[in-house]
């Protein structure tokens, strides 16, 4: 009796066993998408798309679609080839159960176009039009990335090319730029500001506020950049937002340590369009609220992002984009004493994009994508200084710009293409704003400034650009950009050049040089009408580079470059100081203004190194260094390192996917201390209240910043769903990384600004 209960447990366990290795069996999905040709994105009918170690593939059929059914659940690599065109094999690409898994390849012409010959562009991405500066950045790798916490502007911040200043702060110093200099797009389509508390004037925050999860890919592009952007001095980050599902409705569950909430996509008509939407709400001050805990006063922040294409004809389609931000936060003094802040008020703050992109196909000769859309940002703040209780700034802006953006592609065979366009901005902004007669950075009497402005000015641009194969090796791309500014009636010619040679098959050299120029923030010119003789400041960029592969998942590229800068604002009364710099020291454009002169000077010279790993097998990962020097030459004709002087930064990023539901990853950056100008101690005891040392302006740096961040991913995956938890914790080892100092007001001394310490993050994804 005994040997049979034995006999009939092992049967039952031994079923059980089978059972739930066929329902693994069981869980599968689908990988579908499209092969378009990268010049003219045309289809190319009969393409092959293998999943690399598997027997598992497709051919593409009129449209340049494909569908593999049966996937098992996992993470593959995705081979795409076609005759004449150079092979490209795409990482990362995750299959969850019953769910669709869309992907869209474009395929470069390969120089030598055989049916015998297939030439491979292996891991990376090409673009022939920026052969310099320029990352790529899939959906899967900005959403695991250690340290950011689905953040894109903290997922670049691990470039060699991208200063480190602050961890509290996602601003972007691209090369020695302010944050000011910085430009993005999502589907052609400018946001000025992708954060959450933006900073006005600026396109830095301390909170990102795009969704991750609605990412295609993301282009980031820190110089010598094309004619087609303008008006920026450093940076470019395009970002393509992928589809929403056009077979079924999905939807997605989130919950992190920012917030909660939801997205959902699902089809138009029969195979016609698709729709995505999301909707996020913070809740640390439900979370605070809810806890009592005193005097701590949490923000609050929301967002909503949707997405919308429809295909009114093979060859056209629409795309609208709407994306909106709501933050509010209000701490007192208390709060503010507690926290070390130097500024406390009320601050609501509104900001949207929405937009329509028409993109249509010409035939074998190119493509077109015209975007019009419509910004509004609202700001109503009432800003006080901790120490003494003084208003600093009442803030009430709105600004507003309609945008018309056309940029064509045409190509002329394989060895000449042509970029050509023109953008149009209508500005509207009413400022009603009064600066506090507070006392100077440098401690001098400053009067009170009231300004009650309506601005409506007119940004047009034009520019052309083409691309020349003159050799099977060489290639260059030559551009010109016209941009004219109504407001002060300002206009410039910038020219653009770019080369690019092959060495051989895996090593090419590449360089660039053009003319930059950006019209300063409307805040800052409008505090007084002389500004308007200001000249625009300008930049002179010159790249040059190398990129290797070292193996076909394996790039090695190095670069060094000059970015010299003319015509910046400077404020006499403060000889000394970079205005643009204010945005760290002063916390925004808080202070007054009333004469500028624009006989500024800027130089940021660098070199950087990186090699970048994809994920071929199990192992990923990015190492890099950088040494650079960021300067300013004052009124006075002295030159001085800027804030964001960090001269050497190292950076390791990588992870370890053993298989389909584990996943760890970290990332460790280490950075010379930024320069600082100390306190004259005298004057700030005096006055109470922070002045700083005119005699050592940036004179003394802070304390080298290194910090480790660490993370793993977990999947579950269900019959019909999937669940992701991660975890993460910044600053593992909780190093003391000074942000900055103070003046105490209740000590009356110095005080330390602390950087974040070991801080944990966690969230879940359900998607069913």
């Amino acid at each position: 009796m005994k040997n049979k209960r034995w006999s009939l447990l092992v049967k039952i366990l031994l079923l059980t066993t089978m059972s739930v290795m066929a329902q693994k069996q069981e869980l599968s999905g689908i990988i579908k998408g499209q092969l378009v040709d990268a010049d003219t994105q045309l289809p190319l009918i009969g393409a092959n798309v293998v999943i690399l170690n598997t027997m598992l593939g497709a051919a593409t059929d009129a449209e340049g679609s494909f569908v593999i059914v049966d996937v098992p659940v996992g993470s593959y690599n995705l081979s795409y080839s076609y005759i004449g065109y150079k092979t490209r094999i795409e990482s990362d690409v995750i299959v969850r159960p019953r769910r669709s898994t869309t992907v869209l390849a474009e395929l470069s012409v390969a120089a030598v176009a055989t049916e015998a010959v297939q030439v491979s562009a292996g891991y990376f991405s090409e673009e022939k039009e920026q052969p310099v500066s320029i990352t790529t950045f899939s959906r899967e790798e900005i959403r695991r990335a250690p340290g950011a916490a689905g953040d894109i502007s903290r997922i670049v911040m691990s470039l060699p090319a991208i200063a480190k200043v602050n961890d509290q702060s996602n601003s972007l110093i691209v090369r020695g730029g302010s944050p000011i200099e910085n430009s993005f797009f999502i589907d052609n389509i400018e946001i000025p500001n992708i954060n959450h508390f933006p900073t006005q004037g600026a396109s830095g925050g301390p909170i990102g506020l795009i969704n991750v999860d609605f990412i295609r890919e993301v282009d980031f592009y820190s110089g010598g950049f094309s004619a087609a952007y303008g008006d920026r001095l450093s940076s470019v980050m395009a970002i393509d937002f992928r589809e929403g599902n056009r077979d079924d409705f999905d939807a997605q569950l989130d919950l992190n340590f920012a917030g909660f909430g939801a997205v959902a996509e699902g089809p138009l008509g029969k195979q016609k369009g698709s729709w995505m939407l999301s909707v996020r709400r913070s809740y640390l001050d439900m979370l605070v609220k809810a806890i009592d805990v005193g005097s701590t006063v949490a923000p609050r922040f929301g967002d909503y992002q949707g997405k919308v294409v429809w295909d009114l004809h093979p060859r056209h389609r629409l795309t609208l984009l709407s994306v909106w931000g709501d933050d509010h936060n209000n701490p007192d003094r208390e709060t503010a004493i507690e926290n070390d802040m130097q500024i406390y008020g009320k601050q609501d703050i509104q900001e949207s994009t929405n937009g329509l992109n028409w993109r249509a196909l010409w035939g074998k000769r190119g493509y077109s994508n015209t975007a019009i859309s419509y910004t509004r940002s609202s700001f109503k703040e009432d800003l006080f200084e901790t120490n003494s209780g003084m208003s600093v700034l009442e803030n009430r802006s709105r600004e507003e710009t309609g945008r018309l953006r056309n940029v064509n592609h045409l190509t002329f065979g394989p060895k000449f293409s042509l970029d050509f366009g023109a953008e149009l901005k209508r500005l509207s902004f009413s400022y009603d704003n009064k600066y506090g007669g507070i006392n100077n950075a440098l401690g001098d009497e400053a009067a009170a400034l009231a300004v009650d402005e309506n601005y409506n000015a007119t940004k047009s641009s034009v520019f052309l650009s083409g691309q020349l194969a003159l050799t099977s090796r060489l290639g260059v791309t030559a551009g010109l950009r016209g941009d004219h500014f109504s407001y002060n009636e300002n206009g410039h010619i910038s020219p653009r050049l770019a080369v690019n040679y092959q060495l051989s098959e895996r090593t090419a050299l590449n360089a660039a040089t053009g003319v930059f120029y950006q019209q300063l923030p409307l805040l800052l010119l409008g505090q007084s009408s002389v500004h308007k003789n200001l000249r625009t400041p300008r930049a002179n960029h010159y790249i040059l580079g190398m990129s290797h592969l070292l193996t076909e998942n394996t790039r090695l590229t190095a670069e060094v470059y000059q970015k010299d800068y003319r015509h910046f604002p400077l404020n006499p009364s403060q000889p000394g100081l970079f205005v643009l710099d204010e945005l760290f020291y002063r916390y925004g454009f808080f202070m007054q203004h009333e004469q500028l002169n624009d006989n500024g000077q800027a130089f940021s010279r660098g070199a950087e190194i990186m090699i970048q790993k994809k994920l071929a097998e199990k192992v990923y990962g990015m190492a890099s260094a950088a040494w650079f020097r960021s300067r300013y030459r004052d009124t006075q004709r002295e030159w001085h390192d800027r804030v964001f002087d960090n001269r050497f930064l190292v950076s390791l990023e990588g992870g370890y996917k053993p298989n389909a539901n584990w996943e760890f990853s970290l990332r460790w950056i280490y950075a010379g201390g930024v320069p600082y100008t100390p306190f004259d101690l005298a004057a700030s005891q005096s006055l109470n209240r922070e002045v700083l040392d005119a005699n050592r302006i940036n004179g003394e740096r802070l304390p080298d910043y290194h910090s480790l961040n660490v993370r793993f991913d977990r999947r579950f995956h269900f019959q019909q769903s999937n669940l992701v938890f991660y975890l993460s914790v910044w600053n593992a080892y909780n190093r003391k990384n000074i942000a900055g100092y103070f003046w105490n007001g209740e000590e009356g001394a110095p005080g330390k600004i602390q950087q974040w310490g070991m801080l944990p993050i966690f969230g879940l994804e359900f998607e069913f």
